[in-house]
């Protein structure tokens, strides 16, 4: 596979976490607002209270994954899989002797094609490390040395 065939799967593998992670928050709320409307008809008093305490925390924290979600949606659109550079940066895929690396989101390790590629975001320690690197460059990550064989 060519660099911008296996950028455009790992672009695609982001692209499903994100929507997966998307669609469970907005169940969760969805659930959590019919759990709220179903303590609204029940009896009143502390535990009632309570209860709806707890939901309300539960929709809270629910609606900052949501927002946390919407502000990487703009970030991978900024992804061009077709787009080249002699410098790791965004979208990027950088071969180390031991791993490579594609820019994008922490999304773990994709395998494509037999090989294993590590997602990493580039505000990430491992990104901040390999952003701005060149070929031959290196770079200490958890005290051992990874040398920069390519970035594509």
């Amino acid at each position: 596979m060519t660099a911008v065939q296996i950028k455009t799967e790992l672009l695609k593998h982001c692209h499903n976490q994100v929507d997966n992670r998307y669609s469970k928050i907005k169940q969760t709320i969805a659930g959590i607002e019919d759990s709220l409307l179903e303590e609204s008809k029940s009896s009143s008093g502390d535990k009632h209270e309570t209860g709806r305490a707890m939901l309300q925390i539960d929709r809270e924290n629910a609606g900052k994954q949501l927002q946390e979600i919407e502000k990487i949606l703009p970030l991978l659109k900024k992804i061009d899989v077709n787009a080249t550079s002699d410098y790791a940066r965004l979208g990027s895929l950088v071969y180390t002797d031991r791993f490579t690396y594609f820019i994008s989101l922490s999304i773990g390790t994709v395998s494509i094609a037999g090989a294993d590629y590590l997602c990493v975001a580039l505000n990430s320690p491992v990104g901040l490390l390999i952003s701005g690197k060149k070929r031959g460059e290196t770079f200490i990550l958890n005290g051992s040395v990874y040398k920069i064989m390519d970035v594509k």
